[in-house]
């Protein structure tokens, strides 16, 4: 399917620009994954439907938990507890999600069970032994093709705990880990050269496991659980997405008049990056209210067009906050004036696609000049008005490179068209519908 965006008047919605944005795909994986691993039953109110998220959901249903739906956005499932994961009839197949993949990998490894993991082609090409290895250092025994890549097979149980120095700052390859060291004796430690996203970390201690944190004086973080922890099953309320919330916070900076209220925005510390850049940049968003929601800060935004937005360089200790944003802020620093830096994210490289490649291709398709660097690229805005627009551009099947320069296409001065966009359903379902709805000029190509 293609999908194009024109030319669109100011974004807002009929209730005063107020919406919110889908449920954190982040907090959703991990909801369900831990619910299926607890004692008792979880409820889950704001689960993200996507078809990442429902990959997992039907994941946790092959190794024995119960696992249904009442409701839009409301799930509930009866753990395993001390019964342990089943091993499943045959291979589980999760689609585009990595997230989904890398985090159970971790967890059924605590299992004397045998897993075959497969996903879609884009999957298939990610790197899988940033996992396989430190869980073979654990004991588990793992074969997979091309040393890594889907499908992989992973034989579990009868872990040791490590102390394990990840090369990356990777919240997929620190949770993997943790949650095999919830099944190994002693505690299982993982260092990063700085602090990813948390949210395991705080589930965890919500289901009741004992997890301890440290920084050290050269800013790198340490996580340990000890192994062992039985846990318990819970009421968790997922906040809404700050990764989705971006698009439309994009949206509002690069369409004159536009002012987007955005509700249940998660604003977790280490997933805030985009935020503050966008501040860096002249647009900041205006936090109405702050609360917390089940260990993670929650809050109102309101998001206003600028006059004028501003190139920006924020530091690379900022990219593990907002890796996921790096595409649309890509986009939006194409209405800036002047060069916006972003770097420290060689992580990108091996996303759902190559994003500094595609991000940079597509800028200059839309008549925008940017470099290409081995962990970001340079982009020389045009101010406000002054992208061209007008290119059909390749998304690789990446749904971030899709939205991006969907997005993008609102503020151009000729149509932008996407190719794959079905593949927005992955992270963002409704994405254009409810793009539609706040004055955005999409629809299919």
């Amino acid at each position: 399917m293609r999908l194009v965006a024109r030319p669109s008047g100011p974004i807002r919605s009929p209730d005063m620009g107020r919406v919110r944005p889908p449920g954190d795909k982040s907090i959703s994986h991990r909801a369900l994954l831990f619910g299926a691993l607890a004692d008792g039953v979880t409820t889950i109110d704001g689960l993200l439907e996507s078809e990442d998220v429902l990959c997992t959901a039907a994941a946790m249903r092959a190794f024995g938990a119960g696992v249904t739906r009442s409701a839009s956005g409301r799930w509930t499932v009866v753990g395993r507890g001390a019964a342990g994961f089943a091993e499943p009839a045959g291979p589980i197949d999760f689609g585009n999600s990595g997230t989904g993949v890398r985090l159970t990998m971790g967890a059924a490894a605590a299992f004397p069970i045998k897993v075959t993991y497969t996903g879609d082609a884009s999957l298939s090409g990610r790197p899988m032994g940033r996992i396989l290895d430190p869980l073979a250092l654990m004991g588990a025994r793992w074969s997979a093709r091309d040393k890594g890549l889907l499908p992989a097979t992973v034989h579990g149980g009868a872990l040791r705990a490590i102390a394990y120095e990840s090369p990356h700052a990777s919240a997929q390859i620190k949770s993997a880990i943790l949650l095999a060291g919830l099944g190994a004796d002693g505690q299982t430690s993982v260092t990063e050269p700085r602090a990813s996203r948390d949210h395991t970390e705080r589930m965890l201690r919500a289901f009741g496991a004992e997890v301890r944190e440290s920084t050290g004086a050269d800013g790198r973080h340490t996580a340990t659980v000890k192994g062992g922890a039985r846990l318990r099953g819970q009421p968790i309320a997922v906040p809404a997405d700050p990764s989705s919330a971006a698009f439309l916070a994009a949206a509002a900076l690069i369409v004159p008049g536009s002012e987007v209220i955005l509700d249940d925005v998660c604003l977790n510390p280490l997933r805030t990056g985009f935020f503050d850049t966008i501040a860096d940049m002249g647009g900041g968003a205006e936090t109405i209210d702050v609360r917390d929601a089940g260990g993670e800060p929650v809050g109102t935004l309101r998001v206003r067009a600028p006059q004028r937005l501003r190139g920006a360089a924020p530091p690379e200790a900022r990219a593990a906050s907002m890796i996921d944003e790096y595409p649309i802020l890509s986009a939006l620093a194409a209405f800036a004036d002047g060069e916006t830096t972003l770097s420290g994210a060689a992580e990108l490289r091996v996303k759902e696609s190559d994003r500094i490649a595609l991000m940079v291709e597509g800028l200059h398709a839309c008549g925008v000049d940017a470099d290409e660097r081995p962990d970001g690229l340079v982009i020389h805005g045009r101010g406000p008005g002054g992208v061209p627009g007008g290119a059909t551009v390749r998304t690789h099947g990446d749904h971030r490179i899709a939205m991006s320069f969907l997005i993008l296409g609102l503020g151009a001065q000729a149509p932008v068209v996407v190719e794959d966009a079905e593949m927005i359903a992955t992270s963002f379902p409704g994405f254009a519908d409810l793009m539609r709805s706040l004055g955005a000029d999409i629809s299919e190509a």
